[in-house]
């Protein structure tokens, strides 16, 4: 729905499988229903036609297994940073302390436990979404645009501590990115999406080997698979106003 309360054509034809462990980047122009997707892979919206399913079970709501990181990190101000990380176990009735200590000691940052958010860089903030994230378990992790606010130097290192994270945490992420570049370095596949309504218009494998360091964006072969998505960007933009 618009701000006015007319309904958009957001998604069409989207058929997507995603692999226990696997790594999914999605890119595609603005306005192309990659948030309304993650929206609806989260259980926050609801579809009109066809059916979104973890495990063989229709999404009808938020559900434990999931987690969903966004662009802002959203942590509570009046809450110490452990206590924000703890939050979605608190909220069921579960205490999950010593995990979520654990997962800021992944992250580097058990020194800041007791910290507020406000004294935590933009970085430092989304580490802690991400751990929150984590902190009941969940098998996958939606991202959308986690990094898009950060400066070019910290969402380099975070792309680096997210690889790093889902390597040792056995994920399956869905990661939406307006960034080719960073695309490439996290994706096992990439999804791109065409122009609204949103379809699924190409699927490319990245076989680049694992772990990838700051020294694979400077290999021939990742700068090959950028230039590939970008002509598929091209192609998708011109076939878009014929």
């Amino acid at each position: 729905m618009t701000r006015q309360g007319d309904p958009v054509h957001a998604l069409s034809d989207v058929n997507l499988s995603i692999r226990p462990g696997e790594f999914i980047s999605i890119v595609g122009p603005s306005g192309c229903g990659k948030s309304t997707l993650m929206r609806i892979l989260a259980g926050l919206d609801k579809q009109n036609s066809g059916t979104a399913a973890v495990s063989g079970e229709p999404i009808r709501g938020p559900r434990p297994d999931v987690g969903v990181v966004f662009q802002q990190a959203t942590l509570l101000p009046w809450k110490t940073v452990l206590e924000n990380v703890v939050l979605p176990a608190t909220l069921r009735g579960i205490d999950r302390t010593e995990r979520g200590r654990e997962l800021l000691s992944m992250v580097s940052l058990s020194g800041f436990a007791e910290k507020y958010p406000f004294e935590l860089s933009g970085g430092m903030q989304q580490r802690v979404a991400i751990c929150r994230a984590l902190v009941c378990d969940p098998d996958i992790l939606l991202m959308d645009e986690p990094f898009g606010a950060l400066d070019a130097i910290t969402r380099e290192q975070m792309n680096i501590e997210l690889a790093r994270i889902q390597a040792d945490q056995k994920k399956s992420v869905v990661f939406i990115t307006h960034s080719i570049p960073e695309a490439v370095f996290l994706g096992d596949r990439v999804v791109v999406m065409s122009p609204r309504p949103g379809r699924i218009s190409d699927v490319l494998e990245i076989d680049i080997q694992r772990p990838r360091t700051l020294e694979t964006m400077a290999l021939p072969q990742f700068a090959a698979l950028c230039a590939k998505l970008r002509f598929l960007f091209a192609a998708d933009a011109s076939a878009a106003h014929l």
